[in-house]
C-alpha cells in the first residue's frame, strides 16, 4: 500500500461552506467509497476548526461504526446529541451514514427544532435517495451529491506524469481510495465495490 493521500474536493466543501446555519439539512448523498465520509469528517471539519469552532461545538458519529451502534436506535441518538449541547453557541451536527439509524427522519426533522444546531449528515443507499424521504425534506434538506474524482482532482493526488496519471485514470476510475493501492490491489477492491452495487 502506498501512503493514502488528502484529496481536497474544493467544489463540495464549498458547497457545505455556502449551506452553513442557513436553516436547512445538508445531505451529502452519492455511492460507496466516493468520498463522502471523508469530506465531512476530515475536510468539513478542519474547515470549521479552522475557522474558530471549538471541537467541543462539532458532534460527530458515524453510524456505520459497530461502537456506535446504540445510536442507530432514534431515542439514543437525540438524547447523545442532546446531551452534547451544554450552551447557547452554534453546535455543528456531522452524522455518517444517517440511513442506518431508525426512524433517521424524525431525528432529523427534531434536530432542525434546535436554534443553535446546523446538521450535516450523509448516505449512500436507496432508502435515503427515495422519493418519500426527498418528499419528505423538501423544503428542508439541502442535497449535496458528490461524485468520484475528477481528473482534475485524481492527477495532483496521483504523483506521476499527467500520460501516467490519466491512463490509470480511463483504466481504473475516480475512486479515491483506489489511488492508495498497487495496479493489482486496485483490480481487487474496485471488483468488491462492483458487487456491493450489484
Amino acid at each position: 500500500l502506498r501512503m493514502v493521500k488528502v484529496i481536497n474536493r474544493d467544489t463540495y466543501l464549498n458547497q457545505l461552506i455556502a449551506g452553513q446555519q442557513n436553516g436547512l439539512i445538508k445531505i451529502v448523498t452519492g455511492i460507496r467509497r466516493c468520498g463522502k465520509s471523508f469530506l465531512l469528517f476530515e475536510l468539513f471539519h478542519r474547515y470549521l476548526t479552522e475557522h474558530g469552532t471549538d471541537e467541543s461545538h462539532i458532534i460527530e458519529i458515524a453510524l456505520d461504526d459497530m461502537s456506535n451502534e446504540q445510536y442507530r436506535n432514534p431515542h439514543l441518538l437525540l438524547k447523545y446529541i442532546k446531551g452534547q449541547i451544554i450552551d447557547s453557541e452554534l453546535y455543528y451536527v456531522l452524522l455518517d451514514e444517517i440511513q442506518l439509524a431508525d426512524r433517521f427522519e424524525e431525528v432529523l426533522n427534531s434536530l432542525l427544532h434546535i436554534k443553535n444546531v446546523d446538521v450535516y449528515v450523509t448516505g449512500s443507499n436507496s432508502k435515503l435517495l427515495s422519493t418519500d424521504v426527498m418528499t419528505e425534506f423538501r423544503g428542508r434538506g439541502d442535497r449535496i451529491h458528490i461524485a468520484p474524482l475528477a481528473f482534475s482532482e485524481y492527477y495532483p493526488a496521483h504523483g506521476g506524469t499527467k500520460e501516467e496519471a490519466w491512463n490509470d485514470y480511463l483504466v481504473y476510475g475516480g475512486m479515491p481510495y483506489a489511488l492508495s493501492l498497487m495496479a493489482e490491489d486496485k483490480v481487487k477492491y474496485l471488483t468488491e465495490i462492483g458487487r456491493a452495487h450489484v
